[in-house]
């Protein structure tokens, strides 16, 4: 897992943003960062809505520092654009639909009882314009969200 200090993995993947677009995390860095990568389970669960809505109510924080968020999980992006519509987020899904971000970053985790395998641990990496992760915070248990003041603080660091 990337420790702060280290240089983030690279990724392209699809971005749910309304539209499905291409994502590549170091072409991105050029002009959006900081970039908040905020992982998180799956899509239309109660805990995942909740972190996504939180980050959404406080985007205008994250704007202010000129920082960009993105949610990443497994689900495909046309369910991400569903997800995004039905919540009104204003900032893009990244879909991890066949794990590689997740193993890249080595936080995947399984719900062996309910035969889900591989999704992401609910994670937040704040990434700043020369690709150096400069914030990290993984959670093994899916239940806890975010310290947002704290993902805050660690943008405002970074910008």
């Amino acid at each position: 897992m990337p420790a702060t200090g280290d240089t983030a993995p690279d990724f392209t993947a699809p971005l749910a943003n309304g539209d499905v677009d291409s994502f590549t995390l170091s072409e991105r860095l050029e002009d959006e960062s900081p970039i908040v990568l905020a992982f998180f389970p799956g899509a239309f669960t109660g805990v995942c809505t909740d972190e996504m809505c939180t980050f959404q109510d406080r985007l205008a924080a994250f704007d202010d520092l000129d920082a960009n968020v993105y949610g990443v999980s497994r689900d495909s992006p046309f369910a991400l654009n569903e997800f995004r519509d039905q919540n009104g987020l204003e900032f893009g899904l990244i879909s991890d639909y066949n794990k590689e971000i997740i193993d890249d970053y080595d936080i995947a985790m399984d719900f062996a009882d309910l035969g889900v395998y591989g999704v992401a641990k609910r994670s937040v990496f704040v990434i700043n314009g020369d690709g150096e992760v400069t914030y990290e915070w993984v959670s093994d248990d899916p239940g806890v969200e975010p310290d947002y003041d704290e993902v805050e603080a660690a943008v405002e660091d970074a910008a």
